[in-house]
């Protein structure tokens, strides 16, 4: 098939087209490199089964005539990251939400399979254990920007959805728990990249809050399988699925085990949510995620350990 990948120079993006290449499909790579990166794709650069267009989901025409070539769509464009959300939140609201529109209005036009990654933030300050599919949404004030990226998600979850339901266009949604691995930046307040970076320089390993929150990780090479295996299977079109790791671990746990790893002389240091971000700044104190509805579906499960993906990360970062 031919496959679409917007944000295709992402982080995440890259590696999925790498796994689709290895699968034997043609790869077309849109992204506008406000937040990916040329270095992720350089090695994909020349091969007659790749092809990639600079320029952003929210040029309407070329997002037209590119979806006019493709068989399935792999949505991944997006502003990422708490940092850039809250720095920047109107340019994230408009390329979250009006990109998406207009990407699922093109899929529709020419009936393109759309595959949309959402967020675990989806579920805002919920700390059910296990959050499963289903599962209430906790969320703070509007007006608070931290929020805003949650919001915008969930449109496109209902746009997925209602393109479904009412107008027979094949999407599936998933929901991302923490994904990490090589080519991950910590720019944008992705929070191994950037521990490991700090450890390596022996600087303080900057901790946001009080470092209790907890979290789980899960190696791109697994999400991007289990995307796949999802946008392949026709039982998945007009559900949502989670995709995460297993192993819950806080923030001062992760933060004193990245410094171990990397033989570093780095102290932890607090530093207070007002500070980090801005005033009256909320996060959610645990995110766990239940994977079980991808894992009977398409047989999703998480092969890389934390320890590991913190070693490929200082592997990569060292150089």
């Amino acid at each position: 098939m031919k496959v679409l990948i917007t944000g295709g120079a992402g982080f995440i993006g890259s590696h999925l087209a790498d796994h689709l290449l290895g699968q034997g499909h043609q790869v077309i790579i849109l992204d506008d490199l406000s937040t990916g990166r040329l270095s992720n794709i350089d090695h994909l650069m020349g091969r007659a089964d790749v092809e990639f267009i600079l320029g952003s989901i929210l040029n309407a025409d070329l997002v037209d005539g590119v979806m006019a070539r493709a068989d399935v769509v792999y949505h991944l464009a997006a502003a990422v990251g708490v940092e850039l959300i809250v720095e920047k939140p109107l340019q994230s609201l408009m390329t979250n939400i009006r990109g998406s529109e207009i990407v699922f209005e093109k899929a529709h036009k020419h009936g393109t399979r759309v595959l949309v990654t959402s967020t675990s933030e989806i579920y805002g300050k919920n700390t059910s254990d296990r959050l499963h599919e289903e599962d209430d949404r906790i969320l703070g004030s509007p007006l608070k920007s931290r929020w805003s990226y949650s919001e915008a998600k969930a449109i496109d979850e209902i746009l997925a959805y209602t393109y479904w339901r009412e107008k027979n266009l094949e999407t599936v949604i998933v929901r991302l728990f923490n994904t990490v691995g090589p080519r991950q930046t910590g720019s944008y307040g992705m929070v191994i990249p950037r521990f490991v970076s700090q450890a390596l320089r022996n600087d303080p390993i900057t901790v946001y809050g009080d470092g209790q929150q907890t979290r789980c990780f899960c190696f791109v090479g697994d999400v991007v399988k289990g995307m796949v295996a999802l946008c392949d299977e026709p039982s998945a079109y007009g559900r949502v699925f989670n995709l995460g790791g297993r192993e819950e671990v806080s923030m001062l746990d992760l933060a004193q085990r990245i410094v171990d790893k990397a033989g570093s002389s780095s102290r932890v240091e607090l530093i207070p949510y007002d500070v980090a971000y801005e005033e009256g700044f909320e996060d959610m104190q645990r995110r766990v995620p239940d994977t079980t509805r991808a894992e009977g579906l398409v047989g999703f499960r998480p092969t890389v350990s934390l320890d590991e993906i913190i070693e490929q990360v200082i592997a990569e970062q060292r150089g």
